[in-house]
């Protein structure tokens, strides 16, 4: 079923952006000074990686935090076309105003169809925020910490333990070596 997917289309990054985990907190800093006056009473974060900024927003703004699964992926192998819910929003959306968080809109289609099931729901005010957006993502979140079109390098998954060592993840380095090679 893997190899009838199409996985993600690295080809339209130009160069890359490389995130520390220093940097990854400034960014998340400056999303809750943007998110702020919006006051979320609830925060909805897309996992997994979303779950990595939805829970510093989480914390620094005060907020409850419940994590929804939303992916095309299993196993962080790419098996669907299209995002499809694991995790369900919980009832408590209903009649709040709801911030959904993801790390990074490439199409913009999972934040979308979280914010539209979240909408469906019932909640009063829906709004979306993420760290990174790609120029051609749409719709565009609400909120955007960084607008980049670059092979974005995340501290929490450009590792991952294979035979008990750690080496470059498999799907990050096939996209290195593309972006290396496009640039020659």
């Amino acid at each position: 079923m893997a190899d009838r997917v199409r996985p993600y289309d690295y080809s339209r990054r130009v160069g890359e952006e490389d995130i520390t985990w220093e940097r990854f907190a400034a960014l998340v800093r400056h999303l809750a000074l943007q998110v702020e006056a919006d006051d979320p009473q609830i925060i909805l974060g897309i996992a997994r990686g979303g779950l990595f900024p939805a829970t510093m927003l989480s914390l620094v703004l005060r907020r409850e935090l419940y994590p929804v699964r939303l992916t095309r992926r299993l196993n962080d192998t790419v098996v669907r076309q299209q995002p499809t819910w694991l995790v369900r929003p919980p009832d408590k959306v209903r009649g709040r105003r709801v911030l959904i968080v993801d790390e990074i809109a490439d199409s913009g289609r999972t934040i979308a169809m979280a914010a539209e099931e979240v909408r469906r729901m019932g909640a009063s005010h829906v709004r979306t925020a993420v760290l990174y957006a790609h120029t051609w993502a749409e719709p565009r979140p609400d909120f955007v910490a960084l607008t980049s079109d670059a092979l974005i390098l995340n501290p929490w998954d450009r590792e991952v333990l294979v035979n008990g060592q750690f080496v470059t993840h498999p799907e990050l380095a096939a996209a290195l070596r593309m972006q290396r090679t496009l640039s020659a």
